[in-house]
């Protein structure tokens, strides 16, 4: 059959050609966010958008600019490391694709953007017999592992909101 077929079936993959590089990067800019910025800011800012712009000049190399969420005197203090920021950037990359840094003001400026993570409960011997017991039938030892960290979280957090409803 031939016919009209509805715009929402093309706009993914338009989309995910436009897009794919910008969305990799910014990925890549967030995993190793720590080692960019440094421990010390790491936890007070976050990137939050890239402006990618097409070379001009005929060339195929485009640039981008990344935003990065602070506030006021944690963007004062990276604006002194704007240069080992991007040069950062860039050996993550291989090549000086990001070429400026704008500091946009934070929504939370007084809050961390990453809480600490609060420590697990250690299981007790009767929950670690209740999950062996049920993944013992399990064959695939990935599918197995996965499962197992799995219920060990959810063992903690039930052991940890039942402890705190008391």
């Amino acid at each position: 059959m031939y016919g009209l077929k509805p715009l929402s079936e093309k706009i993914p993959a338009i989309a995910d050609q436009v897009f794919a590089r910008k969305f990799v990067m910014l990925g890549r800019i967030l995993t190793h966010w720590q080692d960019i910025v440094g421990d010390d800011l790491a936890n007070k800012t976050q990137p939050v958008k890239l402006h990618y712009r097409k070379a001009k000049d005929g060339s195929k190399r485009a640039t981008a600019s990344l935003d990065i969420s602070a506030s006021s005197a944690d963007a004062t203090m990276l604006h002194y490391r704007k240069d080992l920021i991007l040069e950062r950037i860039n050996q993550i990359f291989g090549d000086r694709w990001i070429t400026a840094i704008r500091f946009v003001p934070s929504e939370t400026a007084e809050q961390d953007f990453k809480s600490p993570p609060k420590p697990r409960k250690t299981l007790t011997e009767n929950d670690k017999l209740y999950l062996s017991e049920v993944l013992e039938s399990i064959d695939d030892p990935e599918l197995k592992d996965r499962l197992e960290k799995l219920g060990q979280a959810m063992l903690q957090d039930r052991s940890r909101n039942s402890k705190q409803v008391i």
